[in-house]
């Protein structure tokens, strides 16, 4: 009889028991999220009318909802997996287990609360609740009778709520384990050790689910990466989860609005990004906007409106291009990019060009939105839940055919959510390129980032042509990245240099000479102004380019085939954030857009600037000087021409021109609080 007993012996009753129990339990939680994302489509299916909802996107909004539950669950029930996974056997008893099943039915009925409350307060905001809740209603003494009034109206959450609570409370799974030593896999093991083998593995199981994935692509997910999973900004609500929404933002609310100015209006005397009017316009005749709208404005069988081709080239800084520093090394300087070099020679360059952050995630932004990275990388904080768009959006309402590339992983870097919440109609990645006949297929994953840059080159170049002119592309290539390999083919041709960098930039530097000319066989290729620049910088070996300004050193360069816009070095500042108002003022856009950057061929070269933020300084290029702010007060001003900032003039430049630039980079400090702070980065109806 005792044999039998042992046979029929539940799973629950081994070593496994707390490890099934676990799983289980787990899955409870998962079905109280589901269950509450449920209510609040239902809740609020007015508020998506217009939403397109077939099946197809319903599961990719179930797939989205999935990995943003998973993170919440895997934070709020942190300290209850510890205590099952503990690896001693003491803790083995009746009053233990009856102690982790409070722990997780209190922590998941206040998650399952704030989801159910949330579904309340959505059409209020139309977007999950954040930290910044706490902010907005710090000063209100009425909140209790409003909760209370709210609760009365939706009597039935609280019935809802009530009965999921008691179902949970019945549905848990209690481990139970008899024994000390168990026959694992033939071997006579203690439980302790069974279980410490248990909790080691759960480790980078537990991280990759919070994380949302342990690839060499993959950051934390954070609220914008919601814009993935949904056709519209307003959809992110259904697929996020608020736990998630108010844990992500924890300690995030950093966009405070500094004392500078009293109002924005006074502010917007100084600096307004609505308004894109230099304040001092060149005449006529040295203005490239009257050329090149008489151009675009010509009759039907001249130049049509000009196709936008914005190429962002991973760590692509100034420092590896030959023809951007003739005066390197004692003039000696070759660089590593000969194509891009020709280029240059066919294009309007800027001879002090800057990055507007150190990331890929600040350069989006800035180049495509013209937003700039202020403190933290602003796809990371909740105002990137705000509602804005940026060149793609605008151009896609003007009738251009919109679409974003990079070749690796849909989704990586949170790329396919930024594009489709900016505005971009389609989105090309890797997966793309892999199922497209016409191409190499997966073998030409480079194994680390994505499709190597020489052919998703080619694949940007087909794709093109098979699109309705006009159109507006942008892509981002992956291969000038760490670990700096090359293909097999070309370890040969591209051999170790200086840098490790370096050869990756010089097949990069080919794949870009390679892309023009297939471009230039295409018919759209006369009709098309390409821009390019980089994400960010990197590696680098001279003293200039290690500086505090020099390390956001940045090609900017414009090319047009049909020569509308002029060629040459100018001596103008140029950053990335005026990538989009210059290329606005080109196609002679005339409605008012956001954009913190300015009209480059509209600009009195004295008048352009660059700002940019590095570890709690402001630095602001203008006037021949890098006026560095830390917030509060100007601790160091460098000329342009003191290329390693060796020399502080703060104490020595002329005291009027440095109040103004300080004043000057304060309005702009202070709009852009502002209007992250208040979701005011729209036009005003």
């Amino acid at each position: 009889m005792k044999i039998m007993e042992k046979k029929k012996l539940n799973i629950l009753h081994t070593p496994l028991g707390p490890v099934t129990a676990l799983v289980l339990n787990l899955l409870i939680a998962f079905a109280l999220y589901f269950l509450a994302r449920v209510e609040f489509l239902l809740e609020n299916l007015s508020l998506f009318a217009d939403s397109d909802f077939t099946l197809a996107s319903l599961l990719t909004m179930a797939h989205g909802g999935y990995m943003f539950d998973r993170t919440a669950i895997l934070y709020t029930n942190m300290l209850w997996l510890v205590l099952v996974l503990l690896p001693w056997h003491g803790k083995e008893t009746h009053a233990y287990h009856l102690f982790c099943k409070w722990l997780f039915v209190i922590v998941n009925s206040i998650t399952l609360i704030i989801n159910l409350c949330d579904s309340v307060y959505f059409p209020y905001t139309l977007r999950r609740t954040t930290t910044s809740v706490f902010q907005e209603f710090s000063g209100e003494s009425n909140l209790g009778s409003i909760f209370l009034t709210e609760l009365l109206r939706h009597w039935y959450l609280v019935l809802l709520a009530g009965l999921l609570i008691w179902l949970m409370w019945k549905l848990y799974v209690m481990p139970k384990t008899e024994r000390k030593f168990y026959r694992f896999f033939g071997q006579r093991l203690s439980f302790d050790l069974i279980q410490l083998f248990f909790l080691l593995v759960s480790v980078p199981l537990v991280i990759g689910g919070i994380r949302g994935g342990l690839g060499t692509g993959i950051r934390p997910i954070t609220i914008n990466n919601a814009n993935q999973y949904v056709q519209r900004p307003s959809e992110c609500a259904i697929v996020l989860n608020t736990p998630f929404a108010l844990i992500r933002t924890i300690g995030k609310s950093v966009f405070q609005v500094p004392p500078y100015y009293n109002s924005i209006d006074e502010a917007a005397k100084v600096f307004n990004p609505f308004d894109h009017t230099p304040a001092n316009p060149p005449s006529p005749s040295d203005s490239i906007l009257t050329v090149c709208r008489d151009s675009i404005a010509a009759p039907a069988d001249s130049l049509a409106t000009p196709n936008i081709v914005i190429l962002i080239v991973e760590s692509f800084g100034r420092e590896y291009i030959g023809a951007l520093n003739s005066d390197l090394d004692g003039g000696t300087y070759k660089g590593y990019t000969p194509n891009v070099d020709r280029l240059i020679a066919q294009s309007l360059t800027f001879r002090y060009s800057y990055a507007n952050g150190k990331k890929s995630i600040d350069g989006m932004p800035s180049v495509l939105c013209s937003i700039p990275m202020f403190v933290e990388p602003f796809v990371l904080t909740p105002s990137s839940m705000n509602t804005y768009t940026g060149i793609a959006g605008l151009l896609a309402a003007e009738g251009y055919h919109t679409a974003f590339f990079h070749g690796a992983n849909r989704g990586s870097m949170g790329f396919l959510a930024f594009a489709n919440k900016i505005g971009f109609q389609d989105y090309f990645g890797r997966q793309d390129y892999e199922t497209d006949p016409r191409f190499g297929g997966p073998k030409d994953f480079d194994t680390n980032w994505g499709i190597w840059d020489e052919p998703f080159l080619q694949y940007y170049c087909t794709k093109m042509s098979e699109m309705k002119e006009p159109f507006m592309t942008a892509l981002f290539t992956v291969s000038s990245h760490h670990p700096f390999v090359v293909p097999e083919q070309y370890k040969d041709v591209y051999k170790e240099e200086q840098l490790p960098i370096h050869k990756c930039i010089r097949y990069t530097d080919m794949a870009i000479g390679r892309f023009f000319e297939a471009a230039s066989r295409q018919p759209w290729y006369a009709n098309t102004i390409f821009v390019l620049t980089s994400d960010h910088t990197n590696q680098s070996n001279h003293d200039e380019y290690r500086s505090d300004i020099g390390t956001f050193s940045a090609p900017i360069l414009f090319f047009d085939p049909s020569g509308r816009l002029p060629k040459g070095m100018s001596e103008a500042v140029a950053q990335q954030i005026d990538i989009m108002p210059t290329l606005l003022g080109i196609l002679g856009y005339d409605k008012p857009y956001l954009a913190f950057g300015i009209d480059l061929l509209q600009t009195p070269a004295e008048d352009t600037f660059a700002v940019n933020y590095l570890n709690g300084t402001y630095q602001y290029v203008k006037n021949g000087y890098v006026l560095q702010f830390d917030g509060t007060r100007t601790r160091a001003v460098y000329s342009t021409s003191d290329r390693t900032m060796r020399h502080n003039l703060a104490g020595t430049i002329d005291k009027a021109l440095l109040q103004q630039m300080e004043k000057e980079l304060k309005a702009v400090i202070y709009q852009y609080m502002y209007r992250m702070s208040n979701d005011q980065l729209m036009p005003a109806p």
